[in-house]
């Protein structure tokens, strides 16, 4: 799996996922951008409520449950310099608290952005081949 950014000026990105799906990310002014799309950061907690909303989908399906339309997560990060130093999911709807709950700690382990970023994983940074290379 990868996706692609591609930069247009200034912290104007372009990301491109599965060669149709595009994305636009950016900074607000505030951080030098021009608010053209979601803050990277933003994008990280995007893709572990949508995660998250999904694992509950899934958890529910299999146990023959529907989940009501009104079903939310909503994903909450702390800064503390140049990292989110806490990270918490929070579901809401209008299911009796002792099933939401039992859903949310049974999607846990299916929701693969929250366990990855748990895992800490490995992670490295590479010129690309064929690229960067100096004129002779």
């Amino acid at each position: 799996m990868a996706v692609t950014s591609y930069w247009e000026g200034g912290y104007s990105c372009r990301i491109v996922a599965r060669d149709k799906f595009e994305l636009r990310a950016d900074e607000p002014p505030g951080e030098g951008g021009t608010d053209t799309g979601p803050a990277p950061t933003e994008l990280l907690l995007a893709a572990l409520a949508s995660c998250f909303t999904m694992a509950m989908a899934y958890v529910a399906r299999k146990g023959g449950a529907e989940l009501p339309p009104d079903l939310t997560v909503t994903a909450i990060g702390e800064y503390s310099g140049p990292r989110f130093r806490r990270m918490r999911v929070e579901a809401s709807s209008s299911l009796p608290r002792a099933q939401l709950e039992r859903l949310v700690r049974d999607a846990v382990p299916y929701c693969w952005v929250s366990n990855t970023i748990k895992g800490g994983p490995e992670l490295e940074f590479a010129v690309a081949e064929g690229l960067g290379e100096a004129a002779s």
